[in-house]
């Protein structure tokens, strides 16, 4: 069974058990999360598909950590100007766990 949830802006495709990275959710470590945006739910019968939301769909994860992402690296510069700028950036992510997926 799995599922496609919305979260953060972008779609997942999970199913029970996964681990996977978020924009960071608040809550600590150990919380539960309820993701009520499914997209999609598919079991070993059928496929479910939502318009937008599935109704009545959820998807149940648990806080593993807060964490931050890898660094990304963003340089502008003008040829023959002299001018360039170096700057750096680190995302806020949520890595959750899958726990439980209801139709």
């Amino acid at each position: 069974m799995y599922a496609v949830i919305k979260t953060g802006a972008k779609q997942h495709k999970v199913s029970e058990g996964d681990v996977l990275s978020v924009e960071k959710l608040t809550g600590n470590t150990g919380d539960e999360v309820v993701f009520n945006e499914v997209l999609m739910v598919s079991d070993e019968k059928e496929i479910k598909v939502g318009t937008p939301f599935v109704d009545g769909a959820k998807v149940v994860g648990e806080i593993v950590a807060q964490k931050k992402g890898p660094k990304l690296i963003v340089y502008h510069m003008k040829k023959r100007k002299g001018f360039h700028k170096k700057t750096g950036h680190r995302q806020n992510l949520t890595s959750m766990k899958i726990k439980k997926i209801s139709i």
